[in-house]
């Protein structure tokens, strides 16, 4: 029988894990969750580490060592990191390979300490993709104002990117012109396009968690009757703007010289309320294409019981503008919700990186 992550597979979707930690690598997981589950890719993030430092004694011998060595906590957070990533490249490898680069990836991001200054973010990124060292890896940097330019420059410097964090469709479109400023820049510098690849990480379940409280805030049944559905529509308008965006004439001049699409890939997508299907963002939002990258429990449950059906996107833009225009008509302002998404995003960050630090201090000492 033909599971449903197979069958996702077969829709055109690349199904990436959202987590990675050493006891993950040593034991084998990764590998089964390759060979079972579909799995072709990881992404990771500051919460991510933070958690699989605070919970593995896998981590002793290597924080032993960097103690010794004298390393600070954030040099030694980035060590783990680094090794756990280097790994993953590793066992991703031969996918990496067979789909010519599109999966087989690893993120690894830059400080979220940085993600208001370009500079760093941009030395930052140089300098994580000469350490990993291996082609596979992606760089997530946050598609902040100030996260443009680098975005930009390291795709131009033949770095692939991951960029996280968005939101808006506004912020989408400026991401997707970064991506293609990088590549004409890489371009006249006579790189090969063929290897630069990104994807842009659009950001579904948050928002659903942020509208629907205002929702119940309002709490009449015309606003209620809308709860659980401006994720899904803003996600399905992002693959609008995507479709738009790599039919234009700039993008075929690019295309012509070897570039690769920058594919819209759905982050956050475990669902926040337990009164929605625990598949919601994953099925509903399904699109040749497109990456989902999933937290364990989401893998297992579209693993389980996932119904997909194709294509769950084409066709769905006008109703989706609806559902935009009725939060609109309630009150509830697009562009306020967004914004305050990406800076409770950054802000979210920013704390898993200060306890990431906090538990590598820890592990020093002990």
């Amino acid at each position: 029988m033909t599971t449903p992550t197979q069958k996702l597979s077969d829709a055109g979707v690349s199904i990436w894990l959202d987590d990675l930690s050493r006891e993950r690598l040593t034991s084998g997981n990764l590998q089964e969750l390759i060979d079972t589950k579909n799995v072709v890719g990881v992404t990771t993030n500051p919460s991510i580490f933070a958690s699989a430092l605070s919970n593995g004694a896998a981590y002793a011998e290597q924080m032993k060592q960097l103690a010794a060595a004298g390393e600070t906590a954030e040099n030694a957070g980035f060590a783990a990191m680094i090794d756990d990533v280097r790994d993953a490249c590793d066992v991703f490898a031969p996918i990496y390979s067979a789909s010519q680069g599109f999966d087989g990836r690893v993120s690894i991001e830059v400080s979220p300490l940085l993600a208001r200054n370009a500079e760093e973010t941009l030395a930052q990124a140089k300098e994580l993709h000469s350490i990993v060292d291996r082609e596979n890896v992606m760089i997530k940097i946050p598609a902040t104002l100030e996260g443009l330019e680098p975005i930009a420059q390291a795709l131009a410097e033949g770095i692939s990117v991951n960029v996280t964090l968005i939101f808006s469709l506004e912020r989408y479109r400026a991401v997707i012109n970064a991506y293609m400023l990088g590549l004409e820049e890489a371009l006249a510098q006579g790189k090969d396009l063929s290897k630069i690849h990104s994807v842009a990480s659009f950001f579904v379940s948050r928002v659903d968690a942020e509208v629907d409280s205002r929702l119940d805030a309002i709490g009449t049944e015309e606003a209620l009757a809308l709860k659980g559905k401006a994720g899904v529509a803003n996600a399905r308008l992002a693959f609008e703007v995507y479709e738009q965006a790599f039919e234009s004439e700039r993008w075929a001049r690019l295309e012509a010289a070897g570039a690769n699409r920058q594919r819209p890939l759905w982050a956050s997508t475990g669902v926040k309320n337990p009164a929605y299907p625990d598949t919601l963002y994953v099925t509903e939002i399904a699109a040749p294409g497109t990456v989902n990258t999933m937290p364990e429990a989401t893998l297992n449950a579209t693993f389980d019981h996932a119904e997909i059906t194709g294509d769950a996107i084409k066709g769905t833009y006008e109703e989706s503008n609806e559902i935009l225009n009725a939060l609109e008509a309630l009150g509830i302002s697009y562009n306020d919700v967004v914004e305050k998404l990406e800076a409770e995003g950054v802000e979210k960050f920013e704390v898993s990186w200060q306890e990431l630090l906090a538990t590598v201090e820890g592990a020093l000492k002990n």
